[in-house]
């Protein structure tokens, strides 16, 4: 049985490279973002004594953060036992607060140690956090609220061919304002995708309460699986009178930053969770809200990364998704050597250690692909010394 709490990681440096941002498919814009023609990639690599690495996506623009509160620790803390070490590094980031960008450094940071514990053992994550499957439930995402109909039909003949059996797209066109044109599109899809094929719909947060509920009665009969976001994602007393007002199940959580949240929001009456693991404080907050899903009942699906998160989601119930937005993800893929195979509405998991995705550096650098490149070790990061507060 492979477990990680009392692994030794005696980190000797750090990497992080920022890959030149691919082109998208088709540019996709939502309620309140976009369009976004391309897409980009940036991770971290840690390496231990031993030449073992570990490697996770990670937010390229919070390098404050990363220098101030957590290479400290990473590259001075050796001889300490992972429960520890993940401590300290959590409470480090305290005063930037649990709900942001901090949060999620520290649980991208946790992911390339999980990454790096699986590979020197030389097991595939997924076994070593105890899936008994290779394969994980995916499901197609995009619909661009700029998309025109010719396009989202395109796109749902795209994902029908590859098998899958859910496809969600975006409503909220113009910032919310074309109720009645996003109605009208989303009855198209439904007429696209038949009885047998679910469609969700995300409103990225853009409307109120009352407009939500105006919306979700516009599209009654379209049988939607899910409305995600509909509203702010703060507005708790708002999305506790949406989900006692609406027989759709609601979904929310990618915005969350902490697990600490999510039992809230299936008391606010939310029927479907979403934490994206690159976004969470780490892989065992992941795991908290993939329990409290199935212990509740609800719902429960997983975005972001998805190539290199599937590897979580193999440890869900089966019926629980990945969601691929294939749109802007798939250019990633040109700078993978190994990655999941997309088969049969499912992603299957190569047989490698670690995490699903081998970033093929070799072409990366011959191809000057490489937009940004820090380097650290322990002699140009100071050590760290423990805040104590008056």
């Amino acid at each position: 049985m492979y477990t990680i709490d009392h692994q030794i990681f005696n980190i000797t440096s750090v990497q992080l490279r920022e890959l030149e941002p691919a082109m998208a498919v088709t540019p996709i814009q939502d309620a309140t973002m976009g369009p976004f023609p391309s897409f980009g990639l940036a991770l971290i690599t840690l390496e231990d004594e031993n030449g073992f690495i570990g490697e996770a996506p990670v937010y390229s623009s919070y390098i404050n953060i990363l220098e101030n509160c957590l290479l400290p620790i990473l590259l001075h803390s050796h001889h300490v036992p992972y429960h520890k070490l993940y401590h300290q590094l959590y409470w480090s980031i305290r005063n930037e607060g649990f709900r942001g960008p901090a949060s999620a450094l520290v649980g991208q940071i946790d992911l390339a140690l999980h990454d790096l514990a699986a590979r020197r053992e030389g097991v595939p994550l997924h076994r070593f956090l105890h899936a008994e499957r290779d394969t994980v439930k995916m499901y197609g995402s995009g619909g661009g609220t700029n998309y025109t109909l010719q396009e989202l039909e395109q796109e749902v003949d795209r994902f029908m061919e590859a098998g899958v059996d859910c496809y969600k797209m975006k409503v909220g066109k113009a910032f919310g304002t074309m109720m009645g044109e996003d109605a009208s599109r989303v009855k198209f899809v439904r007429s696209l995708l038949g009885k047998d094929v679910r469609l969700a719909v995300d409103a990225n947060q853009i409307w109120s309460g009352e407009q939500a509920l105006r919306f979700a009665d516009m599209i009654a009969a379209a049988d939607v699986a899910w409305f995600e976001e509909p509203i702010h994602s703060a507005a708790f007393e708002q999305i506790g009178v949406l989900c006692s007002q609406t027989p759709l199940r609601v979904s929310f959580g990618e915005s969350e930053r902490t697990s600490r949240l999510f039992p809230t929001l299936v008391n606010l009456g939310v029927r479907h969770l979403q934490p994206v693991p690159t976004h969470l404080g780490g892989v065992n907050e992941w795991k908290e809200v993939r329990d409290l899903a199935a212990k509740s009942g609800v719902d429960f699906s997983s975005g972001g990364y998805s190539l290199f998160t599937a590897s979580l989601m193999a440890t869900a119930d089966e019926a629980c998704e990945v969601e691929y937005l294939y749109s802007i993800m798939s250019g990633l893929e040109r700078y993978f050597s190994v990655c999941p195979e997309w088969k049969n509405g499912c992603f299957v998991l190569p047989d490698i250690a670690g995490l699903p995705v081998r970033v093929d550096w070799d072409y990366c650098r011959s191809a000057d692909k490489i937009v940004k490149q820090y380097y650290w070790n322990d002699q140009n990061v100071r050590k760290y010394s423990p805040i104590v507060s008056l």
